[in-house]
């Protein structure tokens, strides 16, 4: 209790010797008032220090030269100009107009914007000018080339740069770009696709609700169909969708890495964009469906008035920020969902599955009357069951015992159910496990080739001497001709070779056998092959 009454006596007299020590360093570091003989001495001590000073000065502005020198210029949505006396590293501009009279020591980027050099700019660089225009004046230099995408160049005609001058376009195609910038600034950026103040956008709205009516007509099975799927399975649409969107761009880049695959790509690309209308239009009419009843009986009118109030709907929710943008994703994910869906009905319906006979059985010779069984004596051997489920009789003569007739196993292979894509892959996996121990242990890849080669090699060696591989025999799979067959050499080339290309395209020729009625790879249909699951005892040939 003592002590803590000594600090509470102390601390009032610590608090004072602290405020008197500062209030000492504070008199003692504040100038003292000078004297007259001092004043009069000043004038004469400031020309001597003049010419340090100034070299202060200097180096300072040199250091402010080189940190404004060092930054970049990077603008977006906003405007911007360089002073005469000022230096910037780069610039790189959006959705702006930049006039620049001073130096840039490296290039000059502006997309969809005008660009002004006046008669003191200076450009090190490069320019990119994308949907605007390059205006440059009589002074102006740039060290080297000066490119204008989409739109004009307006320069003297005795400018020269130090590189070359691309113009690829007209003024026609920057004043168009020019008019997205709204709709950029004050749609796209707040999460909206549709701006209601521009007066471009409602003919543009215009436009497309024809286009929906038009294949709503054209394909108004195809997009009922979408809108059920769409109804019935949204989120299965939604993610089969997205599997859809992710798949194709690398399937479309692979095909235009081939020849072949260039001619290809249109097709694909207007596909695409079928699916994605067809898609749309059967969201919209999912969407009217549920104000406006359809039935059999309603004709195409009822369901025009059903796209027609779903794209009105569709359309308020555009016009919503940050819930325009998400409206947008969803419906166009779920309506490749579904558009992939009565894509997959209709290869169905053209390619009915084959129908399977039943395995035949060829039944017992008929008997007689049962007779009774001579009894064996003691002595004699006990009888061997030839199978459980075949009775075993007796010869009325000798007394020995007869089995029934076996069963025959049919030729035809084929009436066997299909091997499944997970049977497929393991037996795949397993073969592939096998390679690779065999080549490690025999060091196969130095004197044979490659690892692909060597099981591209065993899979059509075991294709045409057994019809199978050691993972298929694991597994339970024989391949087969569609005829039900045993494979060729041919057969198993063939089947060989273009299971490279089924791999090759992203894998894709190896999915195709999830929508196929004959769980065919593109590798099965180009051989005619099949692939079917068979009992134990009939996985060797």
């Amino acid at each position: 209790m003592s002590q803590m009454i000594s600090i509470r006596r102390s601390a009032p007299l610590a608090a004072m010797a602290i405020v008197a020590w500062l209030s000492f360093d504070a008199v003692a570091a504040a100038p003292a008032r000078p004297s007259s003989s001092e004043r009069s001495e000043r004038p004469a001590r400031a020309a001597q220090t003049a010419p340090a000073t100034g070299a202060l000065l200097a180096q300072e502005s040199f250091a402010l030269q080189e940190f404004q020198f060092s930054r970049p210029i990077v603008r977006v949505g906003q405007d911007f100009s360089l002073g005469e006396n000022e230096t910037v590293r780069e610039i790189q501009s959006g959705l702006a107009d930049i006039t620049i009279a001073g130096t840039v020591e490296d290039d000059v980027v502006v997309i969809v914007g005008s660009l002004h050099l006046t008669n003191t700019a200076k450009v090190g660089g490069s320019i990119l000018v994308i949907g605007g225009t390059l205006t440059v004046d009589a002074g102006a230099s740039v060290t080297r080339d000066m490119l204008v995408i989409g739109g004009n160049l307006d320069a003297p005609a005795d400018f020269n740069a130090g590189g070359g001058q691309v113009v690829v376009g007209t003024a026609g195609t920057a004043h168009m770009l020019r008019g997205l910038v709204p709709w950029v600034t004050r749609g796209l950026l707040f999460g909206r696709p549709i701006v209601p103040d521009l007066w471009w956008m409602w003919p543009t709205l215009a436009v497309f609700l024809f286009v929906y009516l038009m294949v709503n007509a054209l394909f108004s099975r195809h997009v009922g169909t979408v809108a059920d799927t769409v109804a019935a399975r949204p989120l299965s649409s939604f993610l089969l969708g997205l599997l859809v969107l992710v798949l194709m761009v690398p399937a479309i880049a692979i095909l235009a890495a081939t020849v072949v695959g260039i001619l290809v790509v249109p097709f694909v690309l207007c596909g695409v964009v079928l699916a994605a209308l067809v898609g749309k239009a059967g969201v919209m009419r999912a969407t009217g469906r549920s104000v406006i009843t359809e039935d059999e009986d309603s004709g195409r009118l009822r369901t025009f008035g059903s796209v027609l109030l779903g794209f009105a709907v569709l359309t308020i929710a555009y016009m919503i920020p940050v819930l325009g943008f998400i409206t947008w994703a969803i419906t166009g994910a779920i309506g490749f969902g579904g558009a992939a869906t009565a894509f997959r009905g209709a290869l169905r319906r053209e390619h009915p599955a084959r129908v399977r006979a039943p395995i035949a059985v060829e039944p017992a010779a008929a008997m007689e009357a049962p007779r009774p069984i001579v009894p064996e004596p003691a002595y004699a051997a006990p009888a061997v069951a030839f199978a459980a489920d075949a009775s075993v009789t007796a010869d009325s003569a000798s007394g020995a015992t007869i089995p029934p007739p076996p069963v025959s196993v049919p030729g035809d292979l084929a009436v066997y159910p299909r091997a499944t894509f997970l049977d497929r892959v393991a037996a795949f996996a397993i073969d592939a496990i096998l390679v690779g121990i065999a080549v490690n242990l025999l060091d196969l890849e130095r004197h044979a080739g490659p690892f692909p080669l060597l099981l591209l090699a065993y899979h059509i060696a075991f294709w045409a001497w057994r019809g199978t591989t050691l993972g298929g025999i694991i597994v339970g799979l024989r391949v087969v001709r569609v005829q039900g067959g045993d494979l060729r050499f041919a057969d198993a080339l063939v089947r060989g070779l273009t299971a490279v290309f089924s791999l090759a395209a992203v894998g894709i020729g190896c999915f195709w056998m999830i929508n196929d009625p004959e769980k065919q790879m593109w590798h099965d249909k180009i051989a005619g092959t099949l692939v079917v699951k068979v009992p134990r005892h009939l996985v060797l040939p």
